[in-house]
C-alpha cells in the first residue's frame, strides 16, 4: 500500500511528465504560477524606549519584517550571532561612539546590515565616524518622529543597497565628501550634516540644511542626469564664525540668468511664470530650490560655469564648537 500511495504522490506532483495527447489527463486550464514569497528579514531594536518601539512597529508594518528587541549594545550583538538582522536601530542611552563600536563589530559577522545610529550628546567627531563606518543615518535625541519614521522606511525598503557616500577627507572643521547621484542618498547625507553641523539654533540649522539641501537636488538632477554612476563633490567647513557648504557637480553648469525653469528667473510681474514652463516641458513640478535656498542663507554664490555653488551662514554671536 506504502508503494501504491508513493506513486500515486509522484503522478500528481509531476503531471507534466505525462503527454497530454496520451489521453491519460482531459485537458485542463494553465496552471497559474505560485506565489512569490518574500524572504524574512530581522530588524533589531537597541533599548526599551516605549514610543520609539511603536515608531519602528509602524515604520516597518510589512508582514515580512520580525522585530528583536535588546536591553544594550552587547545583548544585541549576542543576537545577531544567530540571527541575519538586515537592520538595526540603537537606543537613544547610548553614545554615538559607543554605537560605531558596535556597527564595526556587526560588520565583521554582517557586511550588509544597516545601522540607524540614535545617540545623546551628538558630537562631529562621532558623526564623521559613523559616515565612514557606512551607517545608514544618524539622530541626536532631539530628533523629529517623522524623519525618523522616513529614514527607516527608506532603509527597509531596499533589500539590497550600497552606500553612496564616501568620506575623502574629514577634520572637526571641514569634511569632504563624494555623494552618488541619487536622491535617497542625498537626503541620508542631509541628515548627517545637520548632526554635524550641531552649534547652530535648531531653527537656523534647519534652514541650512535644507538650503544645501535644495542645491544639492539641483546638481543630482542637472549636473548628475540621476546616474548612480555620477557623483557630487560635497564639503562643509566649520568656523567660529561662519558654516559654508560647497556642491560641484559634474555637469556643464548653467547661468542664472537662463534658468525659465526656476523660480529665480521669474519677472517681478509674473511670480509663477517658471511654473508654466515645466509644465509644458513636461518637467516635475519645483523650481524654487534656488530662490529658497537663497532666502535661508546669508550668501549664495556660483561660480563662472556654474557648476559649483557655495553656500554660507555667518554665526551671531561667534560660537565655539564641540569635540
Amino acid at each position: 500500500m506504502a508503494k501504491r500511495l508513493f506513486s500515486l504522490t509522484l503522478l500528481l506532483v509531476q503531471p507534466a511528465l505525462v503527454h497530454p495527447a496520451s489521453g491519460l489527463f482531459p485537458p485542463t486550464a494553465p496552471i497559474s504560477p505560485a506565489p512569490q514569497i518574500c524572504p524574512q528579514r530581522f530588524a533589531l531594536l537597541i533599548g526599551d524606549a516605549s514610543e520609539i518601539t511603536a515608531l519602528v512597529s509602524q515604520s516597518l508594518r510589512s508582514t515580512d519584517w520580525t522585530i528583536a528587541h535588546a536591553p544594550d549594545n552587547a545583548s544585541g550583538f549576542a543576537l545577531a550571532k544567530n540571527f541575519p538582522f538586515d537592520l538595526v536601530l540603537t537606543s537613544p542611552e547610548s553614545s554615538g561612539h559607543e554605537d560605531v563600536l558596535l556597527l564595526r563589530q556587526l560588520r565583521r559577522i554582517l557586511p550588509r546590515i544597516r545601522m540607524i545610529i540614535l545617540a545623546r550628546d551628538p558630537t562631529p567627531r562621532d558623526v564623521v565616524a559613523s559616515i565612514r563606518e557606512h551607517a545608514f543615518s544618524y539622530f541626536s535625541q532631539a530628533y523629529s518622529p517623522q524623519s525618523l519614521a522616513e529614514m527607516l522606511r527608506w532603509a527597509g525598503a531596499k533589500n539590497s543597497w550600497d552606500d553612496g557616500i564616501e568620506v575623502v577627507s574629514a577634520s572637526l572643521e571641514w569634511i569632504r565628501i563624494k555623494v552618488r547621484c541619487d536622491l535617497d542618498t542625498a537626503d541620508r547625507l542631509t541628515q548627517f550634516m545637520r548632526e554635524w553641523i550641531g552649534v547652530l539654533p535648531a531653527p537656523e540649522r534647519e534652514a541650512f540644511a535644507l538650503a544645501a539641501h535644495e542645491i544639492l537636488l539641483n546638481a543630482i538632477e542637472y549636473g548628475g542626469n540621476f546616474d548612480p554612476r555620477n557623483s557630487v563633490d560635497v564639503s562643509f567647513l566649520r568656523t567660529h564664525r561662519m558654516i559654508e557648504a560647497r556642491i560641484a557637480d559634474p555637469g556643464r553648469g548653467f547661468r542664472l540668468d537662463a534658468v525659465p525653469h526656476a523660480a529665480l528667473s521669474n519677472p517681478e510681474s509674473e511670480p509663477a511664470r517658471h511654473v508654466s514652463y515645466r509644465l509644458e516641458h513636461g518637467m516635475r513640478p519645483g523650481g524654487f530650490g534656488i530662490l529658497a535656498a537663497k532666502l535661508s542663507v546669508d550668501e549664495l554664490v556660483y561660480n563662472e560655469a556654474g557648476n559649483e555653488a557655495t553656500l554660507v551662514k555667518f554665526l551671531h554671536p561667534f560660537n565655539s564648537f564641540p569635540s
